[in-house]
């Protein structure tokens, strides 16, 4: 039986969305500012080789457009709601998990309305945390059930299934996101820190020619201005911090997936459930601190 994101409550769905659509918009806006910024660094140094205004105008505009740019992010905090989206929905998929494993708070009992009704609530208390997110859950995922019948089909699996369906749906298949995740942010890292290093050794080459022939007109300001922008895209990334991050939860993860082999009773189970969640936590912790720096 495979287990995947679909399968997990409406909230999960919508705040999942909402946070991917916050960070693609945010991300656009970076990009944009940096890239109509050399653009207007470019026609501002071609403007005096022509007595014709127009690429001062376009330089202008391009500028204006940069300071838009800036003041449309600073005013509605795209990175925000990506960070709270996010936290939103890996809150509901810990607390899904631990349901369906039957771990604390959700132990077994006779009637399994009581455990459902106390997963609800949760829920909506993790809403009420975050209300701020309210306009921009979609709907269509949050008229879903918010126990689907497969987390229900998991939670009724016997101790030693639930305790492998466990290891491979979920500590695995993260070890593995971690681990992919990791991989990438490192060769991004590598690749922008070389373009950057690229740019500024063109601008110092062209600084050390312009001594050498003061009246050669070069674009160094329009070098130096794309090079700033390659490491003000590196750091909005943060593809090194991530990297090492990533790395660190997919090693730590993997040895709390062996610390334990055999499971003997429902308590064992909970204890296992809730260190491997309280790691995947951590990470997350730490990744949404990063927003602060």
């Amino acid at each position: 039986m495979k287990f995947e994101d679909k399968d997990l409550p409406g909230l999960f769905q919508s705040a999942d969305t909402a946070s991917i659509k916050e960070q693609q918009k945010f991300f656009k806006g970076i990009f944009w500012y940096l890239m109509l910024l050399i653009v207007a660094a470019l026609f501002a140094f071609f403007a005096d080789d022509y007595p014709n205004p127009i690429f001062k105008i376009i330089s202008t505009v391009l500028f204006l457009l940069t300071l838009f740019i800036m003041v449309w992010l600073r005013v509605s905090r795209p990175d925000d709601i990506w960070y709270n989206g996010r936290a939103v929905a890996e809150s509901v998929k810990t607390r899904s998990w631990r349901w369906m494993m039957r771990a604390e708070p959700y132990f077994d009992c006779d009637n399994i309305e009581i455990v459902r009704k106390h997963f609800v609530i949760d829920l909506k208390t993790i809403l009420k945390q975050n209300e701020n997110l309210i306009g921009k859950l979609g709907i269509s995922a949050s008229v879903e059930e918010p126990i689907s019948a497969k987390m229900i089909e998991v939670r009724m699996l016997n101790l030693s299934d639930r305790f492998n369906f466990y290891r491979q749906e979920r500590i695995t298949n993260q070890a593995i996101w971690y681990t992919n995740k990791s991989k990438f942010n490192e060769k991004r890292a590598e690749m922008w820190f070389w373009t950057t290093v690229s740019l500024h050794s063109l601008a110092i080459l062209l600084l050390l020619y312009n001594i050498y022939d003061p009246n050669a007109k070069l674009p160094i300001e329009v070098v130096a201005v794309a090079a700033s922008s390659v490491l003000t895209w590196l750091q909005a990334k943060k593809h090194n911090e991530l990297s090492s991050s990533y790395s660190l939860t997919a090693h730590e993860i993997i040895l709390i997936k062996s610390e334990i082999t055999i499971i003997k009773s429902e308590e064992d189970l909970s204890e296992y459930i809730m260190n491997c969640e309280n790691a995947f936590s951590r990470e997350h912790t730490q990744w949404y601190a990063r927003k602060n720096e």
